[in-house]
């Protein structure tokens, strides 16, 4: 575990918080050891979380295995509510996936990957895959290199230094000079688009979701499967009508700024930086000066 300075740190909480982060879908169910050498926590420490999140009501018991229980979704639901995606984004993806078909999803960074904080699906199999909840690394995602590519050089070359790649196919772009590349072409065109890089027979486009003062918050997403359509096709049927989308819900973020306050306040070290220019503004602008709300309303007109 990182280690901190801070005198108000509670190391105690953030080993509880690291033993629930340990059971998921590939480990629903885990003994005290398991949790232990999957925690790299002393076997005295584990029991002693576990024991306090059992005793609270977050884990449950399934002879020696520990298990999740219902409470734990308090946690991630009160942030969606917090954020009201029920109105600001939820919505305006139904109208996508109902007006164009497949997927459409909206996506947070948070440290290295990409977190969905809202979907609407017509296909079971991409609503499997990409539920509430589900992370992604950024660089093989459309979503993820959107937020990516508008993040200033600092952060990015921050991003750079941490991530280890994988391939997921054949068509994984893994190469960080083709990768960066890649990122200013996106900021220049204002989208990504992908296809078979994260999985087979999987393509999908994205635009970032800008707050009121221009910083990049979020990143929607068009996604289908390739036996319907190719990626060319995705980028001229399903973009214009994702980038109607976003424009309702940068509306809607003047008025329920909680999830603008959450990024900013969640976000880690590399995305704590102000944010670049939008497409078409100089970067170098965006560095040196301060945008007004006028200003910043010019430019979001601009870059669509």
């Amino acid at each position: 575990m990182p280690k901190t300075r801070n005198p108000e740190f509670v190391t105690s909480l953030q080993r509880g918080l690291l033993v629930l982060r340990t059971f998921s879908r590939e480990n629903p169910q885990l003994t005290l050891s398991e949790v232990a050498a999957l925690t790299s926590l002393t076997p005295a420490t584990a029991r002693r979380s576990l024991h306090t999140l059992e005793q609270l009501g977050y884990l449950g018991r399934n002879g020696r295995r520990f298990l999740l229980r219902p409470k734990v979704l308090t946690i991630g639901t009160g942030y969606l509510n917090a954020i009201n995606a029920e109105v600001v984004l939820q919505p305006f993806l139904e109208q996508v996936a109902n007006e164009v078909g497949g997927s459409s999803s909206v996506t947070v960074l948070d440290e290295l990957d990409i977190v969905y904080i809202a979907h609407a699906s017509l296909n079971r199999a991409i609503r499997l895959t990409a539920g509430v909840g589900s992370r992604y690394p950024v660089y093989p995602t459309s979503m993820g290199r959107v937020l990516l590519a508008f993040q200033p050089e600092a952060a990015i070359d921050a991003y750079f230094r941490q991530v280890v790649f994988q391939r997921f196919t054949e068509h994984t772009e893994t190469n960080e000079r083709a990768l960066r590349r890649i990122l200013s072409e996106v900021r220049s065109k204002g989208y990504a688009a992908i296809q078979d890089e994260l999985d087979y027979g999987i393509v999908s486009v994205s635009v970032p979701i800008f707050a009121p003062s221009g910083r990049p918050v979020a990143a929607a997403n068009c996604s289908d499967v390739t036996n319907r359509l190719d990626r060319d096709t995705m980028i001229k049927e399903r973009l214009p009508v994702l980038r109607q989308a976003v424009r309702r819900i940068e509306g809607m973020l003047a008025q329920y700024p909680e999830l603008t306050n959450s990024v900013t306040a969640i976000g880690s070290d590399y995305l704590r930086l102000p944010a670049v220019a939008r497409v078409g503004q100089p970067a170098a602008l965006a560095r040196d000066t301060k945008r007004t709300s006028a200003s910043a309303n010019g430019k979001r007109a601009s870059a669509r």
